[in-house]
């Protein structure tokens, strides 16, 4: 008797689960389509330097040390918060920063690859490290900033001391 009751039970609960779920609306949800999408928020949450070993710089001409182009090596980590405005989830493939000196002068440009599904109305936050050197923001203020380094009348690695 009392597996007779216990079977009927299950069955009755598998009965009323395939009930309710046949009422869940599955054509009102919303498809993803470029009409409908709202670009994800993204606002940097912290910044933070893991590790510091000073500031140094050997060229041609060395202020300190033995000539050649090295330079100190500088690691930035960055954490993202990206909220998904979207009645849908998304998947945030690519993060492209800048890092900016002075409002003008952009050091760098780098993009960090990943898949992060981020779920409909909700926010994750994606964390990102790249290391720069003084030799590459050398380079960077010779080739993107050179025109505003000219018109600030400043020399490339006066702008580095």
């Amino acid at each position: 008797m009392m597996k007779k009751s216990l079977i009927l039970f299950v069955a009755l609960l598998f009965g009323f689960g395939l009930v309710f779920s046949s009422c869940v609306a599955t054509d009102l949800q919303v498809k993803p389509n470029n009409s409908n999408f709202v670009a994800p928020k993204i606002k940097l949450e912290s910044f933070m330097i893991p590790q510091y070993d000073g500031y140094w710089y050997i060229s041609a001409k060395p202020l300190k040390g033995t000539a050649g182009d090295r330079g100190a090596f500088l690691p930035m980590t960055f954490t993202f918060k990206i909220t998904n405005p979207n009645v849908y989830p998304i998947n945030f493939e690519e993060i492209k920063y800048s890092i900016v000196f002075d409002k003008d002068f952009i050091v760098m440009t780098t993009a960090d690859q990943m898949s992060n599904w981020i779920p409909a109305g909700m926010a994750d936050e994606v964390q990102v490290t790249t290391l720069i050197t003084v030799r590459s923001a050398l380079v960077g203020f010779s080739l993107a900033n050179a025109v505003e380094l000219k018109k600030r009348g400043w020399k490339k690695i006066d702008t580095l001391i």
